[in-house]
Parts: structure tokens; sequence; C-alpha cells
């Protein structure tokens, strides 16, 4: 006989848990001995598989806190060549240990009252009023046209002729000394 076991997930990473399993996943704020239930990817059981969406929501994992600890250091060091550049920093990741407590798959059947309703509970409901067509929105007015810039006008020579705005000029410094 197989134990079941499921995939779940926990920050960002994978796990195998089946029951009475250990594992040290990224750091959860539950407190130690807090009851933790984890999201599953997959389930197998002993004689059926789950992968879809709607049948992995009846997947049930629960673990409890064991302890939070650290992980091993890691030491980080940055090198330039030839600049002179050279910084040195340590690392150790918050890691939490669950122990897993319960790996299963919850099937539920429908309750037998709820199944069957009297013939006059059913006829009983009211059913929606029909509702009456929208009514036509009268038609939009027509936008009058974009008015068009003035021709230019030529000039005695046949060239013609452009308005430009004139700016004042500055004096420097050296002109207001007069």
């Amino acid at each position: 006989m197989a134990t079941s076991y499921a995939i779940v997930e926990s920050g960002g990473k994978q796990y195998r848990a089946e029951k009475g399993a250990s594992l040290v996943v990224e750091h959860l704020s539950a407190g130690e001995g807090a009851k933790v239930s984890l999201r599953a990817v997959m389930y197998r059981g002993d004689t059926e598989v789950v992968l879809e969406g709607d049948q992995l929501e009846k997947v049930k994992v629960e673990a409890v806190v064991a302890e939070h600890l650290r992980g091993p250091k890691l030491r980080v060091f940055k090198y330039k060549p030839k600049k002179g550049y050279r910084r040195r920093a340590g690392h150790r990741q918050e890691l939490t240990r669950l122990e897993v407590t319960d790996v299963r798959l919850l099937t539920r059947k429908p309750a037998a009252k709820a199944e069957t309703k009297s013939a006059e509970e059913t006829e009983a409901k009211p059913k929606p009023a029909a509702r009456k067509p929208a009514a036509k929105k009268p038609a939009a007015k027509a936008k009058p046209a974009a008015k068009k810039p003035a021709p230019r006008k030529p000039t005695a020579k046949g060239k013609a002729q452009t308005t430009r705005k004139t700016s004042t000029t500055r004096r420097s410094s050296s002109a207001k000394k007069d």
C-alpha cells in the first residue's frame, strides 16, 4: 500500500509533503506550535491523482510550526579588477521547520435533505418579470466642419506673404553702459 502525498507550494517553492514529514520552508509569520494549511499543487493518493484546480481545493494539507531557524551563512564577495573595488557581505536566510500532520483528499457527498425538495417549494418561487426592450435613442446631431485657415495673400513680387511675430531684442550688458 502506497502512502498518499501532495506537492505543496510555500514561499514560491514546491515541496513534497507526506504525513510525518519535516519540511524547511522560507519564514512563515505563524508562531511555534501554530497550525498552518498549505496550498496543494498536486495530490497522489492510493488510487487517484488530482491535478485540476477545482479538485485541488478539496486537498487538505496541514502542518505544525516546529521551529524558526536561520540557514547557513552565505558569503558574498564583489570584486572589479584594476579598480580597487572589493566588497564583502554575508547573508543568512530566515527559515521555518514544519511537521506535516495530515494530507488527505476531502470527498463530501451532498446531504440527502438538500437534494429532495418538495414540489411546493419549487413551484412557489416567483419567476422574474420579463424586461421591456430599451427605448431607442435619438440620432446625434452632425458636428459643424472645422474652419480652414485663410489662404496666403501674394505680394507684389509674386511670393506668398507670411506673418511672423517679431520678438523684441534684448540689449546686451555692453549696450547698457551708455
